[in-house]
């Protein structure tokens, strides 16, 4: 890029830089690049942001706003973000690497979840209760939580706000939003359309900056009420020992090591399709990535011949061509231990089946598809979270032995089931371990469906009309109905 782009945090409704002037560099990884500097915000920043989200929330027009129009400016917020869904890809894949056409098309489907949310807004409700007690009249009412730290990491991180801030906001929440250190500029870009959206000043903050100060302040501040996290577990791991200082509910997504199991029934072309689509799709970069290939022996061979195919045709370039498929990795430390892990698999016994190397010059960060054959389940590999386009192949002979191998993880994020056995599907779908599992298809996502993990994969939902309940908190309030007196406290009737 000839020119450097300038960016400033959102904080109360104006941009800003950090209150000491720091910055930090963004680098486009597919040509090694600086492209953009960023605000490397303070603890005086992340302070600023908290106490200008609790004053919109306890004192701003949005705590007086009803639903409904909260409701509209979702809304709003979503039909402006299809609008410049263009620019938002386009700077997203500059500064991530991930494919235009990919984050365009994400950028612009990701505006049906705010329409969601905001339609969703005013239908939050209590309940009257049938209480056991004459003369006592009960009922449950849903009220915001408060201030909620969302912290976003760079990949997916336009769908990602959309399903922490989408129920947040419709609950009636606000928000300070942290984006990711190593990717900042599209959340950034997509905060421009805020105030357009018509939500008041405060009610959406965006800092930038590293882990500490800027999340460690965040997620300890006694003005938290709630952590929305997704991330990796040993940030996470942080995250919940902060909110030991607010006592804040806390949600995580914390990815996967999702196991994709084809069985000799299935169709294989479109397990094939789905297979690439899982694991080289954004690079691999993806938390339902489906990292674990698990075929039944009678197809092993011929589903490799076609899957190892299609890897090796896949066109690796420059994101923003509309004819590249698979662009780079978005960080070098990405790339630095997804090497360490292939020459860790060679020496276990595994065999490189394609791929297993670096593409282009030294400055960019592409490595090929890459699929590699495992004698046996104990391989490091098989078990380590790579996030790139890195697929382990284990073979197997029955349907108790697969669901052995595919629960053999600390993750439980996501699985991918290939059969025409209804009965079968129905038995795999009870026994896997995962939050989502898809069959027959793979990487469906929905404002309607709620998703999360088991496990290490982390706790909590997101999206779905059951995450505004997640953002709100139950009041139950009794009325004594009756105009007679209470009775005296020390007779017992």
């Amino acid at each position: 890029m000839d020119n450097i782009t300038t960016y400033q945090m959102l904080i109360n409704g104006d941009w800003t830089d950090a209150s000491d002037g720091k910055n930090f560099n963004s680098t486009n990884p597919s040509t090694g690049e600086i492209w953009s500097t960023i605000p490397e915000a303070t603890e005086q920043d992340v302070n600023r942001a908290i106490e200008s989200a609790h004053e919109a929330f306890t004192e701003g027009p949005w705590s007086k706003m009803t639903p409904t129009e909260r409701g509209e400016c979702l809304r709003n917020l979503g039909t402006l973000l299809a609008e410049n869904s263009e620019h938002l890809g386009k700077i997203e894949s500059i500064d991530t690497g991930k494919m235009l056409k990919e984050t365009r098309w994400q950028a612009k489907y990701i505006s049906q979840f705010f329409n969601f949310f905001g339609g969703s807004a005013d239908k939050v409700s209590g309940e009257t209760l049938p209480i056991d007690k004459p003369d006592l009249f009960v009922f449950t009412s849903r009220e915001p939580l408060g201030v909620i730290a969302a912290v976003v990491p760079w990949n997916s991180q336009l769908f990602l706000v959309a399903v922490k801030i989408g129920p947040a906001l419709a609950a009636g929440n606000t928000v300070v939003l942290k984006a990711s250190e190593h990717a900042s500029a599209a959340m950034l870009e997509f905060g421009k359309l805020i105030d357009q959206a018509g939500i008041p000043p405060g009610v959406v903050n965006i800092i930038t900056g590293h882990g500490d100060p800027c999340g460690k302040v965040l997620t300890s501040h006694p003005k938290i009420a709630r952590i929305s996290f997704t991330g990796g577990p040993q940030a996470a791991r942080e995250v919940v020992l902060n909110s030991a200082e607010n006592f804040a509910e806390v949600s995580l997504e914390l990815g996967g090591k999702s196991p994709f199991i084809v069985f000799n029934d299935a169709n294989l072309e479109s397990a094939v399709n789905a297979s690439i689509a899982g694991i080289f799709g954004a690079t691999g970069q993806s938390c339902v990535a489906g990292s674990r290939l698990y075929l039944q022996e009678e197809i092993a061979d011929e589903f490799l011949n076609k899957i190892v195919q299609q890897a090796n045709e896949i066109i690796l370039g420059d994101p923003l061509e509309e004819a590249t498929q698979m662009g780079p990795l978005c960080t070098k430390s990405q790339l630095s231990h997804i090497k360490n892990q292939i020459s860790t698999a060679l020496r276990e016994g595994g065999k490189i089946l394609c791929g297993g190397e670096a593409w282009g010059d030294g400055e960019s960060l592409f490595f090929k598809p890459t699929i590699i054959s495992c004698p046996k389940q104990n391989l490091e590999i098989v078990n380590t979270e790579l996030f790139g386009p890195v697929l382990t192949v284990i073979r197997f002979k029955t349907e108790s032995e697969v669901i052995e191998l595919a629960n053999d993880t600390k993750y439980g994020l996501a699985a991918g089931i290939f059969t025409k056995d209804g009965a079968r599907s129905l038995r795999m779908t009870k026994a896997i371990k995962a939050g989502i599992i898809w069959v027959n298809t793979y990487r469906a996502v929905s404002p309607i469906a709620q998703f999360g993990g088991f496990k290490h994969s982390g706790f909590g939902r997101e999206s779905g009309f059951q995450a505004i309940y997640d953002y709100t908190r139950p009041k139950t309030v009794w009325i004594n109905t009756s105009d007679e007196p209470i009775s005296n406290p020390f007779v017992m009737r």
